[in-house]
């Protein structure tokens, strides 16, 4: 079923809501890892990352496949505008994210599993026990960028609940309920 300006198919409403939720709980625990050197929820963060990013690319497959959402009513160009950027900001972060941690931990020697599967192995100094990039350079570029796009994905994330709590408490219109299925 495609998407209409009154209805929303069930993969649109799923996709949302799995990757909207599981990128706002990977941003959570992101900030944790990083604020508290919390490594033992390294694994399990890249572990869902990877996951995730298969998922946004069907997401974002579907979007342009689909098309973009029709507004539920006529906004000004400014809300307009600013929505579509916002999309676009939630999209581009939602891809550098998982690719940018994926490319960081590899090359900083880190390695990539899903849940014990390895993908990318780990490289560790048997003396110090410390890891050997493969390319410290790439590793810390990519460290920034994945830092950069995080901070960005949660502004955008804040805005997009923003928009939405707006468009359903001050414009009243059915904005929400439609990507909560309830139209």
């Amino acid at each position: 079923m495609r998407d209409t300006k009154e209805k929303l198919s069930n993969l649109t409403i799923f996709l949302h809501w799995v990757v909207g939720l599981t990128i706002i709980a990977l941003a959570t625990v992101g900030v944790y890892m990083s604020e508290n050197e919390a490594f033992e929820f390294y694994p399990i963060h890249k572990s869902i990352g990877v996951l995730i990013f298969v998922v946004i690319v069907v997401r974002v497959y579907w979007r342009f496949v689909n098309g973009w959402l029709q507004p539920v009513t006529e906004y000004k160009a400014i809300e307009h505008n600013l929505a579509k950027i916002i999309h676009w900001v939630l999209i581009i972060a939602m891809i550098i994210m998982p690719i940018s941690g994926f490319i960081m931990s590899g090359a900083g020697g880190y390695g990539v599993s899903v849940f014990g599967l390895e993908i990318i192995a780990a490289q560790f100094d048997p003396i110090t026990k410390e890891a050997i990039p493969h390319n410290a350079q790439l590793s810390g570029f990519m460290r920034e960028t994945h830092e950069i796009a995080g901070w960005t994905i949660i502004v955008a994330i804040g805005l997009h609940i923003a928009g939405a709590i707006k468009h359903h408490f001050i414009d009243k219109d059915n904005t929400l309920r439609r990507m909560l299925g309830k139209n």
